[in-house]
């Protein structure tokens, strides 16, 4: 009886309250039931897990699990259904029915995209906290998988060209100025090989030029002041050039002139009365047949014999008494 059976492996002893370990004191609990924590402050290696999710109400045990899983892989690490069922014991549909229900709850986003090669892979983003992350900026940040082919040297991008310097405006662009001003930029590479512009330089310079043509200069003098006198260097911008020449000797305005108005010059016209042609804004009658109706008409009564004694009954015969009559004296 007291001999000890050398056949039997020893058991492990019940850990009493005289042999606890001395980094991890057990607390006298106050609760007859339930679970008692025994917890360590972890230093390295841990990831944060909210309540919401471990404790959530909705989700499986098998969803919480692979969320956790999930948050604690590192960014770049294969997440898709294959690869977590090689991982744990549950079966693929299984493991895609939790991942539909932390996509519906919004701790896993599965967007769609295509990449530089025309593929279109899925995005598996984890969110630790629904509803408060920027879903852009984890889109713009989410780590691209890794690449299958050898990265080839990136070639180095062409420098961004500096913007060209403002030109003087025109007071009224119109088109037919435009065009001109442009005609005068395309042709001074015929007078200077070094002026050589671009349609996009053209189309900068060409309001500056129309500002020197509405100042009274001629096309011919616009090319004669930005051709002369450059530089004997070579010029690397002749846009940028012609754009500091244009500013820097712009001509004044010149002196205000009232213009005297043009003389209105009418169609010609027939007249309904004579047939004769003259100038007016609408048809009717020349100058002439308008004053001679305008002209106040007397009746005249024709003249006879018989008819003179009835107008005036007196005219012949008092005539006649008039010559028969003395002449009065002057004292009467």
């Amino acid at each position: 009886m007291d001999t000890q059976n050398t056949s039997v492996h020893p058991h492990s002893k019940s850990r009493t309250s005289g042999k606890n370990h001395p980094r991890c004191p057990v607390q006298p609990s106050t609760h007859t039931v339930g679970v008692v924590h025994d917890n360590t402050k972890h230093s390295s290696r841990f990831t944060v897990i909210g309540n919401h999710l471990a404790q959530h109400a909705e989700l499986s045990g098998l969803a919480i699990g692979l969320a956790v899983h999930i948050q604690s892989l590192q960014a770049g690490t294969p997440v898709d259904i294959k690869t977590l069922s090689a991982r744990f014991p549950e079966s693929t549909a299984r493991i895609a029915a939790a991942l539909r229900e932390l996509e519906a709850h919004g701790y896993l986003r599965r967007p769609r995209e295509r990449i530089s090669d025309g593929r279109i892979v899925t995005r598996t983003i984890s969110c630790n906290q629904p509803g408060r992350s920027n879903r852009a900026k984890e889109t713009a940040e989410a780590p691209k998988p890794p690449a299958r082919r050898a990265a080839t040297a990136a070639t180095p991008s062409p420098p961004r060209r500096t913007a060209l310097p403002p030109v003087p405006q025109p007071t009224y662009p119109a088109p037919e100025l435009l065009a001109t001003a442009t005609d005068v930029l395309a042709g001074l590479r015929r007078r200077e090989p070094r002026l050589f512009l671009s349609a996009t330089d053209v189309e900068h310079l060409a309001p500056g030029v129309a500002a020197w043509l509405e100042r009274d200069l001629t096309p011919t003098a616009v090319t004669r002041a930005l051709s002369e006198d450059l530089p004997p260097e070579d010029l690397r911008r002749p846009a940028a050039f012609l754009s500091h020449r244009l500013t820097q000797k712009l001509p004044p305005l010149p002196p205000f002139r009232t213009s005297t108005p043009r003389p209105v010059t009418h169609p010609l016209q027939n007249c309904t009365s004579c047939d004769r042609a003259f100038r007016s804004p609408t048809p009717g009658t020349c100058h002439p047949c308008t004053a001679q109706l305008a002209a106040p008409t007397h009746p005249v009564a024709p003249v006879t014999d018989s008819g003179a004694d009835e107008r005036c009954p007196g005219s012949a015969g008092s005539s006649t008494a008039r010559e028969a009559r003395p002449p009065r004296s002057p004292g009467r």
